[in-house]
């Protein structure tokens, strides 16, 4: 796979809930903050984002993808001057049907709310601003089908509806990311960024497909045509690490994956790795993730989405189901 389907299936998003809603007239709608990321869509018509500690609200019109990876609180206003209303008062409007989910408003959003089941969600969401506003032309077309597809599959509901629209809202969140990392390229820093740095990509390819090779910086130099220090000054600007040290991280969270996920021994692990000795292996375990191995494999698993829908109230549950 490739570095972005690596890191992706690593932290496992799963789709809490995926859906739509229409807005019909003036209104103003505050949400709490939120676990995971969100991802939004207008499919038609257009509104305000305002999002806390965001200083200039943002214009989203048809065909604008959005993401919300920083859980920050946000509201979605047809007019700025009017007060926002607590999501609640909204959801108890949807439920008594004094709103549609039709699709045939003045304004409809679709999307999905995701939770990052696996370990380190900060690899990827550290990588990424408050907001994510897709709205390129060139970019839109890229997301067109989905969005259309979604609403159709809203608005007339068929058998595993529901499953086809999580998927498309899995598809909404890759392709906006990689939209994100196409017009980002040339401003970000970090590994998602480097991703369009064609040399960059190669290296960080490299390691993720071999994570067990031993790789030195004169290694990795050489397979994307570079010298020893440009590629390690390069690296370090771009992706905000040295080679060595994304290396190790690396292969730490491939290893915190297996020993929560696979009965495969410490030594196992640690030869597969690269890691001449399992005692290497500790160490550097230790020194990446803040404790050992055997520690690591017994603390608790992250919370499933099925858990944590579970634990929810039934009001945000609503919520989910309405906007994604």
């Amino acid at each position: 796979m490739d570095p972005l389907s690596d890191v992706l299936s690593l932290l496992k998003p799963r789709s809490y809930s995926s859906g739509g809603f229409e807005v019909r007239g003036d209104m103003s709608i505050q949400w709490p903050k939120h676990p995971g990321i969100k991802c939004y869509a207008m499919v038609s018509g257009q509104c305000w984002l305002s999002v806390e500690g965001v200083p200039d609200p943002v214009l989203l019109t048809a065909g604008d993808c959005f993401l919300l990876p920083r859980g920050l609180p946000f509201s979605l206003s047809t007019d700025l001057s009017l007060k926002p209303v607590d999501f609640n008062i909204f959801l108890t409007a949807l439920r008594n049907g004094e709103l549609s989910r039709n699709g045939n408003g003045d304004r409809y959003i679709v999307g999905g709310h995701f939770i990052l089941t696996g370990s380190h969600a900060e690899i990827l969401l550290k990588s990424l601003p408050p907001i994510v506003h897709i709205r390129k032309e060139s970019d839109k077309a890229a997301m067109r089908w989905s969005l259309e597809r979604m609403k159709e599959e809203l608005r007339d509901p068929q058998p595993g509806g529901s499953l086809i629209a999580q998927q498309l809202a899995y598809m909404m969140l890759v392709q906006a990311l990689r939209l994100h990392l196409a017009e980002g390229a040339s401003g970000g820093v970090g590994w998602l960024f480097a991703l369009a740095d064609k040399q960059m990509s190669a290296a960080i390819t490299c390691m993720h497909d071999d994570p067990g090779h031993p790789w030195t910086l004169q290694k990795l130099a050489e397979r994307v045509g570079m010298s020893r220090s440009i590629f390690a000054l390069r690296f370090k600007e771009t992706v905000g690490s040295t080679p060595m040290e994304y290396l190790t991280r690396w292969r730490m969270m491939l290893a915190g994956d297996r020993l929560k996920n696979c009965e495969d021994s410490i030594s196992v692990i640690a030869s597969s790795l690269g890691y001449e000795s399992e005692s290497a292996f500790c160490k550097a375990f230790r020194r990446t993730m803040g404790c050992s191995p055997r520690q690591y494999s017994r603390t608790r698993p992250p919370a499933s989405p099925s858990s944590t829908a579970a634990q929810a109230s039934y009001g945000h549950q609503m919520e989910l189901a309405a906007v994604g």
